[in-house]
């Protein structure tokens, strides 16, 4: 099969790529395709990429393109993983909401906003695109803010699915608490994108998440970066975003003295790229961990084995609501557990959602709604309102405030604002 990434010269690759080498006999690859408009790093990521493949004896030829219609021609999957304004653009969305008293953070709040507004109009006209030479590829979304920018796709009418790594970051350090193999752990894991919690872990048939917390409490605890006796009170586990829910004014202090995350990504970049550069490196680099996505690449080459294989496996994807969450439109997206075949995903029946968690994702899934119409149509006004329905802002004057920095900051990136 040809996979294709748009995004291919991300230093995130070489994380997909190991686990394409790692995984060959799950996932076929005899092309991989990598698409990026900036020549330099595409040639020093398809280089550590094509050695990487090399080293663990895979067939499959790297290629690469800075033409996204020749670069994914074809393709029987695209991987999408875009960051419209690299770092420096990250860098505002983590530090212009702090101005307002609010949480700086690339995906919640007004930085996902900026995010979104920036990105949804370049991957739905990339998605365009790639319909025009690979009528049947499936779009698998890995950019930021995933939900937003998947129910945009969904929306528009391609046949795309959205991924994150929160779940199975989930899965995998339980199963290391467990001491068993990753495998035998599944997850009731429910919410949005980046807005999750997980509520049930089954081992064998039976929930062990009651013991993980008993015995584990204060490991599990630092991992989400939140308090121990909050986790026990709840009796689940909100994913690490959740820290920004529960305790965003503390949060906020600390933004405020300490580096934007993206001015530390930006300098672990710099180191990658220097790695990649060395022909001598053909494996996956240890300073890639601390680049984040831990885990990304075993979560892509899984979902695309159930898309392209006999299917019937279970993962967490972003997909449309329809009726698993009752109390959201069907064309809401969530992220929850789905069987993946070669049709799609298919969500089950789960257990009824509590107010807590109901409360918070019915009143960000409408924020998500405002956030894909302002990506799409524009406006101020449309920014503003949707900062006013977000949980985290929802002050008229700040609201009001935010929006028009938001919109100079990003005038560059929306066409409509120029």
């Amino acid at each position: 099969m040809k996979l294709a990434v748009v995004g291919g010269g991300s230093t995130y690759t070489p994380e997909l790529v190991d686990g394409i080498a790692r995984l060959h006999t799950e996932l076929p690859v005899t092309e991989l395709s990598l698409v990026d408009p900036d020549v330099n790093r595409l040639e020093l990521v398809a280089g550590v990429s094509a050695r990487i493949l090399a080293r663990a004896g895979h067939p499959a030829r790297v290629t690469t393109s800075t033409e996204l219609e020749l670069g994914v021609a074809g393709a029987d999957a695209v991987l999408v993983q875009l960051r419209v304004g690299g770092q420096a653009m990250r860098h505002q969305d983590e530090t212009v909401p702090l101005e307002c008293g609010c949480v700086g953070q690339e995906t919640v709040g007004a930085g996902g906003l900026a995010m979104a507004l920036r990105t949804v109009p370049v991957v739905l006209d990339v998605a365009e695109r790639i319909a025009s030479v690979a009528p049947r590829a499936w779009i698998v979304d890995f950019t930021n803010p995933v939900g937003i920018v998947t129910r945009a796709l969904l929306d528009a009418g391609h046949r795309a699915i959205g991924l994150c790594n929160v779940a199975i970051g989930f899965q995998r350090r339980f199963a290391a608490l467990l001491d068993v193999d990753p495998g035998r752990v599944a997850l009731d894991h429910v919410g949005l994108n980046h807005l999750t919690w997980v509520r049930s872990v089954y081992l064998r048939g039976e929930d062990v998440l009651p013991r993980l917390l008993d015995q584990h409490g204060d490991v599990i605890a630092k991992q989400v970066g939140l308090p121990e006796h909050v986790l026990r009170s709840l009796g689940i586990v909100p994913s690490y975003y959740l820290r920004y829910f529960y305790e965003h004014d503390a949060v906020v202090a600390e933004q405020r003295v300490s580096p934007s995350r993206a001015s530390t990504v930006a300098d672990v970049e710099d180191k990658l790229l220097a790695l990649y550069a060395d022909p001598t490196v053909d494996t996956k680099p240890d300073l890639l961990t601390s680049r984040g996505g831990a885990f990304y690449s075993e979560a892509a080459v899984a979902l695309l084995a159930s898309l392209f294989g006999e299917g019937g496996d279970v993962h967490v994807v972003n997909v449309r609501n329809n009726g698993t969450l009752p109390f959201l439109p069907d064309n809401a997206v969530i992220e929850v557990p789905a069987t993946v075949t070669s049709a799609g995903a298919q969500t089950w029946p789960i257990a009824p959602v509590s107010p807590l968690l109901a409360g918070l994702i019915g009143h960000v899934s409408a924020y998500e709604t405002l956030a894909v119409r302002a990506a799409i149509t524009g406006g101020v006004d449309l920014v503003t309102e949707a900062l006013l329905a977000h949980p985290l802002i929802g002050q008229a004057s700040v609201a009001e405030k935010l929006a028009q920095r938001l919109v100079e900051v990003n005038r560059p990136h929306l066409p409509w604002a120029s």
